[in-house]
């Protein structure tokens, strides 16, 4: 029988691993205390990184965030536009043909837009991280189902 090992994890510093994007930097979670720190990346010869290999049970890494899951991200955003003016120059931007622009830096002239996509990102990240805990057993209190039968 497998038993519940509860763990205070914070959800802004697990957050906050799953959006970095130094890819010099791997996170890791610490399943038996909750904490989330990072090794660097390039240094997989030390003897933090064998120790990690060796409890891949108790530390758990956290996948990086990367340049494909941003264009996956702004590619949904886009494809979800319904201003055809601004999907062109959106469309424009990512696929890098002139002239073109940052589209934080299109989007700064479409403050609606701007908020939507700060939304939809949050959205797509917030999900993302929820479906990794879940592939990896780890639930948040309010999805444990308590049996009343059993305090």
């Amino acid at each position: 029988m497998t038993s519940i090992h509860r763990v205070e994890i914070s959800w802004e510093d697990l957050l906050a691993a799953f959006t970095n994007g130094e890819a010099n930097l791997v996170y890791f979670l610490d399943r038996f205390t909750g904490e989330i720190f990072f090794v660097p990346a390039a240094e997989e010869d030390n003897e933090v990184r064998q120790q990690l290999d060796q409890h891949q049970d108790r530390f758990l890494e956290i996948p990086p965030f990367d340049y494909r899951i941003e264009r996956h991200i702004l590619a949904g955003f886009v494809a979800s536009v319904t201003d055809a003016e601004l999907k062109g120059l959106l469309t424009a931007s990512m696929a890098g043909r002139k002239p073109f622009g940052k589209i934080e830096d299109i989007l700064s002239f479409y403050p609606r837009e701007e908020e939507r996509l700060m939304l939809y990102k949050d959205n797509f990240l917030s999900s993302r991280l929820k479906s990794w805990m879940e592939d990896n057993n780890l639930f948040t209190s309010d999805t444990i189902v308590h049996d009343p039968t059993h305090p």
